[in-house]
């Protein structure tokens, strides 16, 4: 039998409580004993006027706290686990050499001087404290936790005066709270300089300001909340850390992330590839196709943007900065450079000194625009109000306009002053100057040129196919005016017509005309085949002069300029252009300012003056 099961079965006397064993070779309490059965029963034993000798205190506030360093090796997995030497009574005498403890804020305070015996008739006698001894006392004084040990211990074998901390209030270790921590390198930003193609460094432009994502990347990871520790007032009571706080993954789940459980772990996975974004209130991280940002364009914060989705930006565009990109959205003012492929550009506030330039695609200003280009070779340019701007797309609507340089397919306008516009059609209900600055308007007239050039390249295929019908004609006419074949085809028409009837004896004359005329019949039918083909070709010719003609009326009644309200003088000239690709008003923005403010040889003056209405279209009718 081994030396634990002989322990076991060595108890003491039957009035010991059933967590402590008392055998010759020490004091132990039994492994599997509960904490508290542990309590009781060493409370027991001090209560009842004893204490344990040789007390090993660190195991003794293990097992009744689990407070302290882990168990020795040596005496883990064992059924028994020594803390005494022995039992022994706590006789009043020495109870007596014990002071009171005094207690403040969680520490308890004794005072350790010289003690003595009281013997009567006798002086009194030296004595020593005793370690052991200090700790029953402690206990009935209500002190059940927190003794320094190694302290109380060196006072008493150094016998010196002391006033000191006997023994600490625990408190509780707060747990740590629930956290959600990034597990891809994916969502991360990098705002180092971006390598050109020559490997050179653009020091306008960051690597990667805005992260895409893969499907099925983990990009966040739950780690749980981890309970505190207990802690012990003097007395032995439990002090409770407070709950730690969890958090749950749906609370930042957004459209295009889904959660996953991995082994016990939770997961936030991106669900769609595309690009990330982080709602400031709510927290929620999303992945869309549409990069969101509230940080604004500058050079501390994103540097030069060049996108491949959609963009939204809830700051401030700063001057320089260049955001290249397709269907643009700017909340905040925009002082730099807007460039999109195509989509429409919107801009919630004001474009001041800056750009905006589409591909393909509507530009629109909900505030104002001041000193600014704006320019798109396919799309509508809608503006609040405009000042001292270059503005050029297909079609161009303002609500005020002044000292403006547009040039446009259509431009609609409620009020402009001191501005110089070209488009094929103005329509405009209040215009005049303003300062220095003269209303100037030019209707954009198309050069007929190239149609008036095909029209005469055509007129001669039209006069030869004319001329080659009447020559066929005339060979038909010689040769029906001749006697015999007249004679024949009249005869022959009043036949046909059962004008004639031929007796028997008169046909075989009539058939011997025929025959005599054959041949010159003959020599018509295809002289005529000959004439109707000339006169298709003829037709065919000039079907295809009439169609270049109607090209042309249709596209000179696409010009048009009207004014309802003229508050001044304003100039009304033609200025010609080009039809077909490019559209005239796809120029840069320096030509379209020289060519709207510069007059040219050639234009023809519709008005001048302060007096309208101006309502005026081509006549080519």
């Amino acid at each position: 039998m081994s030396d634990d099961a002989t322990a076991l079965e060595q108890t003491a006397e039957g009035d010991l409580p059933a967590a402590i064993v008392r055998r010759a070779d020490g004091i132990f309490f039994a492994a599997d004993a509960a904490a508290v059965s542990c309590l009781s029963a060493v409370s027991q034993i001090f209560l009842s006027s004893s204490y344990f000798t040789g007390l090993d205190y660190a195991v003794f506030s293990k097992m009744l706290y689990n407070v302290g360093p882990d168990l020795p090796d040596t005496l883990k997995n064992k059924p028994l686990l020594r803390f005494a030497d022995s039992i022994e009574p706590f006789h009043a005498p020495r109870r007596a050499l014990y002071k009171n403890v005094k207690i403040i804020n969680g520490e308890a305070e004794y005072y350790f001087e010289p003690v003595f015996f009281e013997v009567p008739d006798m002086p009194p006698q030296p004595a020593r404290l005793n370690f052991d001894e200090f700790v029953s006392d402690m206990w009935v004084k209500g002190i059940r936790f927190g003794i320094d040990a190694p302290a109380v211990r060196d006072v008493i074998l150094s016998g010196r005066l002391a006033r000191m901390i006997v023994a600490r209030r625990l408190n509780a270790t707060p747990g740590k709270d629930a956290t959600i921590v990034e597990v891809s390198q994916d969502i991360h930003r990098s705002n180092a300089p971006k390598e050109k193609g020559d490997g050179r460094l653009d020091w306008q432009t960051f690597q990667n300001r805005f992260p895409q994502v893969k499907p099925h990347v983990k990009l966040l990871r739950k780690v749980p909340r981890a309970p505190g520790v207990r802690g012990y007032e003097l007395s032995g009571l439990v002090l409770e850390p407070p709950v730690p706080k969890d958090i749950e993954l749906t609370s930042v789940s957004g459209e295009g992330t889904l959660i996953e459980t991995v082994k016990g772990v939770e997961y936030l996975v991106s669900a769609v590839e595309g690009f990330l974004s982080v709602d400031p209130g709510s927290k929620r991280l999303s992945i869309g196709p549409k990069i969101i940002s509230r940080e604004g364009v500058s050079a501390r914060t994103t540097g030069n943007l060049q996108l491949t989705g959609e963009y939204e930006e809830f700051g401030d565009v700063q001057e320089q900065r260049v955001v290249e990109g397709g269907n643009i959205t700017i909340h905040g003012d925009v002082f730099g450079n807007i460039v999109s492929r195509g989509g429409d550009i919107v801009l919630s506030k004001n474009l001041m000194g800056g750009t905006a330039t589409n591909a393909d695609g509507a530009i629109r200003v909900q505030g104002v625009a001041s000193g600014a280009v704006l320019q798109t070779k396919r799309g509508e340019i809608a503006l609040t109000r405009a000042e001292s701007c270059i503005i050029s797309g297909t079609r161009v609507v303002i609500g005020e306009a002044s000292n403006c340089e547009i040039m446009a397919e259509e431009v609609v306008i409620k009020v402009a002053e001191g501005c110089a516009i070209a488009a094929r059609k103005i329509e405009i209900l209040h215009a005049g100057p303003r300062k220095q600055n003269e209303m100037l308007l030019y209707p954009l007239v198309p050069d007929t040129a190239k149609f008036d050039k095909k029209i005469a390249e055509l007129q001669p295929k039209v006069q030869h196919a004319a001329r080659e019908a009447d020559k066929r004609k005339a060979e038909m006419d010689a040769i029906t005016s001749q006697t015999e074949v007249r004679n024949y085809l009249t005869l022959a028409t009043r036949v046909r017509k059962r004008e004639v009837t031929l007796t028997p004896e008169q046909e075989p004359l009539f058939h011997k005309m025929a025959e005599a005329v054959g041949p010159s019949l003959r020599q018509v039918a295809k002289i005529s085949l000959a004439m109707k083909a000339a006169q298709v070709q003829q037709e065919q010719a000039q079907e295809e002069v009439n169609q270049v003609i109607r090209q042309k009326k249709a596209i000179q009644r696409g010009s048009r300029c009207v004014v309802e309200l003229l508050t001044g003088d304003v100039l009304v000239r033609t200025m010609s252009f080009v039809p077909g690709d490019p559209a005239p008003y796809d120029r840069p923005a320096k030509e379209v300012k020289a060519k709207v403010r510069t007059a040219t040889p050639g234009m023809t003056l519709l008005h001048s003056g302060h007096i309208g209405p101006i309502n005026w279209a081509p006549d080519v009718d």
